[in-house]
């Protein structure tokens, strides 16, 4: 065996820029990191050839003290923490002292800096052979300007694996979109190849904070977004997720941010996915823009070289919150909370003092539940092969069960409306809506039924288009599952337990976590070292597949502490059964029916999405109309 040795220090730091360094993107986030811990104020980001020929960072911080330049460059050299009692609760963004270190190791770096109590600034330069500091005066405003050059340029292997300029420069530009998101309280401009590609004044106001949010991810995802306000023991969850219509086919616009440092947290990622859980259309992703304030005692940021990662100090507890409050925000959504961004969007211009920007809002016509007539068509096809192939453990006996649920208060019939010889009833003429627009309902007034499928009301914005299957079948999901909250969830005894080989892990989990599975309608013990028992199931799903739903529940509270298989599982059946039991297409509903039914829509939660995520209703306004027909041209 070779005899051990200390790493030279250019080696140890090209190592360490393995960790840190992986693109020109990695360069900009640590510098620009370091600059707003630095207070600065205003970010000005350059680069050229995607970042890899040159990377200039101008701040306008504190700057550093000539004596500090060459120690700055210096690995594990920081002013952020001088303890262990900092590291436990660290409050910059940057605090390991490697970054300037790993970035000049690969490649040639020159620091300029003046602080605000000398009169001149001081520069020094470092390549990466040798690592020999030389300083020099220069001529600096107060604050650091960061000039990185020819990356990689010592280490063609690392060169090798960069991608092209264009795909180099989108990372660089969501680097600087993710910190622009992070601090409102800074400016920032980017530039590539001597062209501004953004230019961000500081946002002290709300208005500003969201004409911010809607420069880097949309104005469409503002207008189409609730705001959320959050707080409790401690803990403090704000900003902005976008409504279920306002899905996306991947997770590209979603940012989460813990103490002002963003991070991708599959904790997050897991209670968001809870929220949306039956709103949100098969294989879609949410939109959200969410800041936590946490006590920074109760986080650990010190898990990943790059930070991108944390751990809190109680998951649990952390988790429960973003989950209950993203679903109550979502729960709130009513229908006229989507006039003012629909109406927005149809003029093509914010929304005004009439319309409050990051105010939920709703989908046009041209963007209702973010599909396009071909996606819809394939999402109606798909629903309809969804609900055909249904368990048959589903659909026994479901009318029964509601009525159960709902005494007195079953789904209407599904059969026209016929009178005492059995002949079908014509439609009802249309009466004239009120005109007194200071009492009229968000969702207006019913006018006619459309092919038996669509409801057609008027409203001030414009002409309401309504799927009145899907709308019916939120509002009895959404009744059922109070009903059944109210009956508290009952548990049936096994006529034979169900015997189950697990690892020593399961069963160890299944053991202390026996309270938590009673509270979901099972009753499980260790009946060996590898081998558990089921002798109750919840009631609803006796005709499942107990073995997998109780494989399902063990691995859910090994990876987040809790599970909510079941009541996924029980809500699917009561989706399955709201399904069954609405009204169907070529039903002929009256005037009034109609109008109910539209009431219904308003007073019920989540009413824009039935729970299998198709949306329920959209908005025609009458400026769309106007163009349609070419009116005040």
């Amino acid at each position: 065996m070779p005899a051990i040795r200390l790493l030279s220090p250019r080696l140890a730091n090209q190592i360490a820029a393995g960790e840190v360094v992986e693109r020109p993107a990695s360069v900009v986030k640590e510098l620009v990191e370091n600059a707003l811990d630095a207070g600065a104020s205003r970010v000005d980001v350059e680069v050229e050839q995607g970042g890899v020929k040159l990377i200039r960072v101008r701040d306008d911080g504190s700057g550093i003290r000539e004596n500090d330049l060459p120690l700055a460059l210096s690995r594990h050299a920081t002013s952020k923490i001088a303890s262990l009692d900092d590291l436990e609760a660290v409050a910059s963004l940057g605090f390991r002292g490697e970054a300037l270190a790993s970035i000049s190791s690969v490649s040639r770096l020159a620091l300029t800096s003046r602080t605000v109590d000398t009169e001149a600034a001081s520069r020094v330069e470092v390549e990466g052979r040798d690592m020999d500091a030389t300083i020099t005066p220069a001529a600096h405003p107060v604050g650091t300007t960061v000039e990185v050059r020819d990356l990689f340029f010592n280490t063609p292997a690392r060169r090798k694996f960069l991608r092209t300029e264009k795909t180099e420069f989108n990372h660089v530009e969501e680097c600087v979109r993710r910190q622009a998101l992070s601090r409102f309280d800074a400016g920032f401009t980017l530039r590539h190849n001597q062209k501004t590609v953004h230019s961000l004044r500081p946002a002290r106001g709300e208005l500003d904070r969201e004409r911010r949010v809607g420069a880097l991810c949309g104005q469409k995802f503002i207008d189409n977004a609730v705001v959320i306000d959050a707080e409790a023991t401690g803990l403090r969850l704000w900003g902005w997720v976008a409504l279920p219509t306002f899905s996306r086919s991947q997770a590209d616009l979603q940012y989460f941010f813990v103490n002002g440092r963003v991070i991708r947290d599959r904790l997050v990622a897991h209670a968001v996915r809870q929220a949306y859980r039956d709103v949100l259309y098969n294989n879609r992703h949410p939109a959200f823009v969410l800041y936590l304030e946490v006590d920074p005692a109760s986080v650990d940021v010190n898990v990943h070289p790059t930070k991108h990662e944390v751990r809190f100090r109680d998951g649990r507890l952390v988790h429960d919150f973003i989950f209950r409050t993203l679903h109550r925000a979502l729960a709130d959504v009513r229908p006229d909370d989507h006039f003012r961004g629909a109406v927005a969007q149809s003029l093509g211009r914010e929304p005004g003092p009439e319309m409050p920007a990051g105010q939920p809002a709703g989908p046009a016509i041209s963007s209702a539940g973010g599909f396009d007539s071909e996606a819809a068509s394939q999402n109606a096809m798909a629903f309809s092969e969804r609900r055909a192939t249904a368990p048959e453990w589903q659909a026994k006996d479901q009318m029964a069960f509601y009525r159960s649920l709902n005494p007195g208060g079953g789904p209407p019939a599904t059969e026209p409306v016929a009178d005492a010889d059995g002949v079908a009833l014509a439609p009802q003429p249309v009466s004239t809506p009120p005109t007194d627009a200071g009492e009229e309902p968000p969702l207006g007034y019913a006018i006619a039924q459309l092919h038996g499928i669509y409801v057609l009301a008027q409203s001030r914005q414009g002409l309401i288009v309504v799927d009145m299957h899907a709308a019916h079948e939120r509002i009895t999901y959404e009744r059922m599952k109070r009903a059944l909250d109210a009956q508290d969830l009952k548990s049936q005894p096994l006529l034979v337990p169900l015997s189950l080989a697990v690892s020593q892990k399961e069963a160890s989990v299944a053991e202390t976590h026996g309270e938590e599975l009673h509270n979901l309608g099972l009753q499980v013990e260790r009946i060996g070292p590898e081998t558990l028992a089921v002798r109750q199931v919840p009631a609803l799903l006796r005709g499942a597949d107990t073995e997998q739903l109780v494989r399902d529940v063990l691995s859910d509270l090994i990876e987040h502490g809790q599970s909510s298989r079941v009541q996924a599982d029980i809500n699917q059946l009561l989706g399955t059964m709201a399904c069954h039991g609405s009204v169907r297409a070529n039903r002929q509903l009256t005037i009034p029916e109609m109008n109910s039914l539209l009431r219904d829509m308003e007073a019920t939660e989540r009413s824009g999405q039935c729970n299998h995520g198709r949306p329920t209703w959209t908005l025609v306004t009458l400026s769309e109309l106007d163009k349609l027909f070419l009116r005040g041209r």
